[in-house]
């Protein structure tokens, strides 16, 4: 008894037990605080561990309201894919666990099609489509959420390779974005290559969303399936995907993963909070003034710039990726014989300053690198400032 007493009694001290604010309000407390973990400036970008992006108020609002009902999940996926298939310009679609799961589920349904046999013995695939083909300079740290099904990833690299290569055991040709222009076969050419021998075309684009068009462009070349993540540019739950393309792949990939037990993906679910989520955020995302927004990030940007540059030799140059994360990156180099400070001496000190911030983990030995996209009102002039007062506070 004196263990459960106790127990009940630190509930008091727990972040869960909210308190009365003023005029009679509840007082939202510092979950945060109370847990140890430390809040932080966003100069990084939507990276997953730096959870991403953060929900609009109509999303959160959305999945309040669903979260008061109850309903059934299959229907729910029923209408919200039906409603983004119709705004995304696809024959069907579905909502993952993130583009990650759809990479999973989307595979499993290339494998096993609605064969209940086939998806209840996945990732045994003895005998079934086994093999999944991608350009060798297409392979990234997403093989996984592939090859979780038990397939073996096939490299080539000509399309001599590809016409050798398909076949009957061939589940699918998976092709990422962000890689096209390493390799010798560009997204048309996969297109083409994957109708001409009936393979599905699979393409991850998770971090594809600008220029807007390109929401749509996928399905328009003729990609039998495609991924989004919802928790990037989106900023719906970071825990949703999108998987959209084909009616029958998209109806096999849902039948592999939850609510359905015994299957591949059974632990990969998605609630109807997240669906809701999901469909309010990509309704908004799909509206949402662009060009505004993107003249907007030029100003975080140059305010930025500006203040580096009162720093003597800091000079920079604006950079903006062509595929994936389509956004102005601000990279800042200087002479670090006059200010004694590595860019990765700066990274470690703005995260450590108060406010906490954190700039693009892919600062190297001679480039601080920040976007701006992620940053709340008011925080640009932050992160201009703290910068310039590091790097000021390394000047020789």
């Amino acid at each position: 008894m004196s263990s459960r007493r106790t127990f009940f009694e630190s509930l008091a001290s727990l972040p869960l037990f909210a308190t009365k604010g003023g005029a009679g309000k509840l007082k939202t407390p510092d979950y945060f605080k109370e847990l140890g973990v430390r809040p932080f400036i966003n100069a990084a970008g939507t990276y997953t561990m730096l959870t991403a992006s953060l929900m609009p108020q109509e999303v959160m609002d959305a999945m309040e309201y669903a979260s008061k009902h109850f309903v059934h999940l299959n229907k729910v996926q029923d209408a919200v894919g039906a409603k983004l298939a119709t705004l995304l310009n696809a024959e069907a679609a579905m909502v993952t666990s993130g583009a990650s799961a759809a990479l999973t589920v989307g595979t499993a349904g290339c494998i096993t099609g609605t064969d209940q046999a086939k998806i209840s013995r996945l990732p045994d695939v003895a005998g079934l489509k086994d093999q999944v083909l991608v350009q060798k300079s297409h392979r990234y740290g997403y093989d996984h959420a592939v090859r979780t099904c038990g397939v073996k990833l096939i490299e080539i690299e000509t399309e001599e390779d590809f016409h050798r290569l398909a076949g009957p055991r061939t589940a699918h040709a998976l092709f990422f974005n962000d890689a096209e222009p390493k390799g010798a076969m560009k997204g048309n050419d996969w297109v083409r290559l994957g109708k001409q021998h009936k393979v599905p075309t699979f393409i991850d684009a998770s971090a594809d969303c600008l220029p807007i068009e390109r929401m749509t462009l996928y399905n328009k070349m003729g990609f039998d399936l495609v991924t989004f993540s919802g928790g990037k540019f989106i900023c719906a739950p970071q825990s949703t995907g999108i998987l959209m393309g084909r009616k029958d792949l998209i109806e096999a990939a849902r039948l592999n993963t939850s609510p359905y037990s015994d299957t591949i993906a059974r632990g990969m679910k998605v609630n109807k909070e997240e669906m809701i989520g999901l469909l309010v955020a990509v309704e908004m995302f799909m509206k949402r003034d662009h060009a505004a927004e993107w003249k907007e990030w030029e100003r975080r940007v140059d305010t930025i710039r500006k203040a580096a540059e009162k720093i003597p030799s800091v000079t920079s140059s604006i950079e903006v990726p062509e595929i994936a994360n389509h956004t102005p990156h601000l990279k800042m180099t200087w002479d670090q014989s006059k200010i004694k400070l590595s860019p990765l001496d700066v990274k470690k000190k703005l995260f450590e300053s108060e406010p906490s911030i954190e700039v693009t983990p892919s600062t190297d030995k001679t480039n601080l690198v920040v976007t701006v996209w992620m940053l709340k009102p008011g925080e640009t002039e932050v992160v201009a400032r703290r910068i310039q007062e590091v790097l000021k506070s390394g000047v020789a």
